[in-house]
């Protein structure tokens, strides 16, 4: 019964990436050659921080990790909160949200950007994910923007 239960929950391995998420949103044309449209991320931030993740998920990759099994990721973003929510003595407002709402990336393409650069790295593609848990939220204390990301392998 153990061994069937250990086999089920597969093996996980958690990356905190320091940095600011960058959401990956539309492509815009940079150029165009021969009449064909080369294509670009619309945020400069996305490539960085994409590298940033898959860096950090290289080095800490776990010996034997199998990248070809079905996945399921855990990610949490933190942000910092705005200015405008604190009062002039530093205190939070009370009219302050408690949740992170503010316009600081769409969660799907947080995590568009968190999946492309997991892709070749914690799991051969993408496709391979079949479920996400996800949160965005502020920093609390000393705290620095940056994602928590567990990527879970399930061994079938």
């Amino acid at each position: 019964m153990l061994k069937r239960l250990v086999r089920l929950l597969g093996n996980s391995y958690t990356i905190h990436v320091n940095g600011k998420p960058a959401p990956q949103g539309s492509k815009k044309v940079q150029r165009y050659v021969n009449g064909r449209a080369i294509l670009c991320e619309s945020s400069p931030n996305v490539m960085p921080w994409r590298a940033l993740v898959a860096g950090k998920a290289k080095r800490l990759l776990p010996e034997g990790w199998h990248a070809t099994l079905p996945m399921s990721l855990s990610v949490t973003f933190i942000f910092p909160r705005p200015k405008a929510d604190f009062k002039a003595n530093g205190d939070l407002k009370n009219t302050a949200p408690s949740f992170c709402i503010k316009r600081i990336g769409d969660i799907d393409k947080l995590l568009r950007a968190i999946c492309d650069a997991l892709t070749g790295v914690a799991f051969d593609d993408d496709c391979q994910v079949f479920s996400i848990q996800a949160e965005r939220r502020y920093a609390v204390g000393d705290e620095q923007p940056s994602a928590i990301i567990t990527v879970t392998s399930i061994n079938v």
